[in-house]
């Protein structure tokens, strides 16, 4: 299993996603950065972080390795999209830089195999690769990933959305590839995290559950109107 000082401070912990959707009051990167230093405080180990700004601030402001991605877009291949991003992404302070990790076409024309090398070529960052299913992470296994995180699994055409986290999914890889994985996606809750490690995730990501208000609010408005 690939293994650096970075990577062995993600062992068996939690990494907290730090995000807040365009258009959002939290929507800053300061507020970003402050929600960061509070999940540090509350004992994550990581802090996955999203756009130049926000990672900036955030690897200035706390002692964890910093996961940085940038969205461009919404749809198709978006998560740091070409090697030209992820070095900004590199060059802004990330340890990690996360890249869509699945087969689809990628905007640069560029094989997944190829942006990991540049990466790697021109940067000191590790890379972590978002897929989609089992097919995904054995590929990017096979491309130079670092790390694989099951942050895709629902969102692209290969795989059915489970309610919570794929479960099915982490044990897979955990069993295909010789790398660590990170589970995310649903998790909402902590028996759910737990269940993430038990079915051999190196490390567990939770944004939603932790760092954005709206949703947690709207989960215990519909709640408490449930049967009135």
């Amino acid at each position: 299993m690939t293994s650096s000082p970075i990577i062995d401070r993600l062992r068996g912990g939690l990494i907290v996603s730090c995000q807040a959707y365009p258009g959002e009051p939290l929507r800053d990167p300061d507020v970003m950065r402050r929600m960061a230093q509070a999940a540090e405080f509350g004992g994550a180990v990581g802090i996955r972080a999203q756009g130049p700004e926000d990672i900036r601030l955030i690897h200035r402001a706390v002692q964890v390795p910093l996961i940085g991605l940038w969205k461009i877009g919404s749809t198709g291949v978006y998560i740091t999209p070409t090697v030209e991003h992820g070095v900004q992404v590199a060059e802004a302070g990330a340890d990690i830089v996360a890249v869509d990790g699945t087969r689809r076409p990628r905007p640069d024309g560029m094989t997944l195999a190829a942006t990991i090398t540049a990466l790697h070529e021109r940067t000191d960052a590790l890379v972590l690769a978002d897929v989609g299913d089992l097919d995904d992470g054995i590929a990017s296994a096979e491309a130079g990933a670092d790390l694989i995180s099951t942050t895709l699994s629902g969102y692209t055409d290969s795989r059915s959305r489970t309610e919570g986290p794929d479960i099915d999914l982490i044990r897979e890889l955990a069993a295909a590839v010789d790398l660590p994985v990170l589970a995310e996606g649903r998790i909402h809750t902590t028996d759910q995290a737990r269940a993430c490690i038990d079915a051999g995730a190196f490390a567990v990501v939770v944004g939603t559950a932790i760092t954005h208000p709206t949703s947690i609010t709207r989960w215990f408005a519909a709640a408490i109107k449930e049967d009135q």
